[in-house]
């Protein structure tokens, strides 16, 4: 049995004025499958935190009470498994299996059962390699069907999923859906997180939505739900079952070639690949997990020596450094010509404040004070960070910081912009917003190249895609035009 219980629950971070949830009320009952809605900022990662026992007493200020079962979630950790927005922050062992037998050996599981319910786990969500596969070899998507693996593994009484499927190819997630619904049992109880609404729908018997302002806007079956309140939660910014948002496709043809990939590679990461990329063009790279998307996206973005082939820049993106690769670049050079947003938005996080952030690129490049302000706060407000600027970088929910990373990237107004899973962890109206802020960009002559498995996304905005194999070799699709 696993019952959740929450009186008046609310959690602020230390350090910060607003409190990421508050006034919440609301039971689980044991065996219920809920799916938890609410804008970007609502708190719904907060609140998985604090039933999975992770908030430590010292690390913010709570109201309220939260119970499993009647107890702390801090007493009560054995009786959950989670499965965080980062799955990387979750692994702790070298190889994949060791990695599934950790968490089992901590709870004293027999070690006759142990590596029978390890290859159970992995074959439940499609994990294509074996035991002893490096955990640092792994792509995101892969690292997230390992992490999920490793909580299957345990059985918990409640399980926990902070967006599961937000890095997997659709064939990935489908199979992560398939190994939950799976897994659980009748008196296993289900919290999910998913911006995925009308695929988390056949897993959930309810629907729960936080307000961002506190307490519970919506709670019940998710026909009724979606039915009195679909559009006013769609105007709000939470994501509904329905029909994407509009496209916004290009008003010019592509114009200059930025960069040429040619035989670009990096064994056994990325196969030799051949690739052009434009200004004014937004270039989608698609592909199954694990096919090298991510390290081409680095290699393009020059933040990766290549292992094979040649990447070369025109004088339209390089002007007097054309004749010199990408990877060779002062970093001066490199911020003002190529913006980058990585797949894990921490990563790319070096400064104690969301400003000073932003500000290090234009800083680099010799902006002065004055342009910097300006420059850092209009990125804030157009990307709804403006109430953050003084926030710690790793405080931030997923969804702000995947925007503060895309922010990043381009407050040096770079020629060429290169993300990888922009959307992750965005509500239906961030989401609008940053299409719209891309296709500005694109629309202004500036090449955009995103790494996706948002297929919504690339509806939305992408004019061309590259998709790559299982063998990771790159295939140009036809373009898919332009309005004009």
């Amino acid at each position: 049995m696993s019952a959740v219980e929450l009186r008046g629950f609310g959690w602020r971070h230390a350090g910060r004025r607003a409190w990421a949830v508050r006034d919440v009320d609301l039971r689980v009952e044991h065996g219920e499958r809920v799916l938890l809605l609410g804008a970007s900022g609502a708190g719904k990662s907060t609140l998985l935190a604090a039933l999975g026992g992770l908030l430590a007493e010292d690390s913010g200020e709570q109201e309220g009470t939260v119970e499993i079962d009647g107890l702390d979630p801090r007493k009560a950790r054995e009786r959950v498994g989670i499965v965080f927005q980062d799955p990387e922050t979750q692994l702790v062992m070298a190889r994949a299996g060791d990695d599934v037998a950790f968490g089992l050996e901590n709870r004293g599981v027999p070690a006759a059962e142990i590596w029978p319910r390890v290859e159970l786990a992995l074959r439940r969500v499609g994990f294509p390699y074996g035991l002893d596969r490096s955990t640092a070899a792994l792509s995101g998507g892969e690292q997230q069907r390992l992490a999920l693996a490793g909580v299957l593994a345990l059985r918990p009484g409640l399980l926990l999923l902070d967006e599961p499927t937000a890095n997997l190819d659709p064939a990935g997630a489908s199979l992560v859906r398939d190994a939950v619904d799976a897994a659980m049992d009748d008196d296993t109880t289900l919290i999910l997180v998913e911006h995925r609404v009308s695929e988390a729908l056949p897993l959930v018997d309810r629907v729960v939505v936080l307000e961002p302002g506190g307490g519970v806007r919506a709670d019940g079956h998710p026909e009724a739900v979606f039915a009195a309140h679909g559009p006013a939660l769609a105007a709000a910014g939470v994501w509904v079952p329905g029909p994407p948002p509009a496209s916004r496709r290009a008003v010019a043809p592509a114009g200059d070639v930025l960069l040429t990939a040619e035989r670009l590679g990096l064994a056994p990461r990325l196969a030799p690949t051949d690739l052009r990329v434009r200004a004014g063009e937004a270039l989608a790279v698609l592909g199954p997990n694990g096919t090298g998307k991510s390290t081409l996206a680095l290699l393009l973005g020059g933040l990766l020596r290549p292992g094979a082939g040649r990447l070369s820049a025109t004088e339209a993106l390089a002007g007097r450094y054309a004749r010199t690769a990408p990877h060779r670049w002062r970093a001066p050079v490199l911020a003002g010509r190529i913006g980058s947003v990585f797949q894990d938005p921490e990563h790319q996080f070096v400064s104690n404040t969301v400003f000073d952030e932003l500000a290090l690129g234009p800083r680099r490049t010799g902006q002065p004070e004055a342009t910097v302000k300006s420059t850092v706060d209009g990125l804030l407000d157009r990307l709804r960070l403006d109430q953050l600027a003084g926030a710690n970088p790793y405080t931030l929910s997923g969804g702000q910081a995947r925007r503060l990373s895309v922010a990043t990237a381009l407050a040096t107004a770079p020629r060429l912009v290169i993300l990888d899973e922009p959307t992750f962890g965005q509500d239906r109206r961030t989401w609008i917003e940053l299409v719209d802020l891309l296709a500005g960009l694109r629309d202004a002559g500036h090449g955009i190249v995103t790494v996706t498995h948002d297929i919504d996304f690339v509806s939305a905005l992408a004019d061309r895609t590259v998709s790559l194999d299982d063998r990771s070799a790159a295939h140009d699709d036809v373009p898919a035009g332009w309005a004009g």
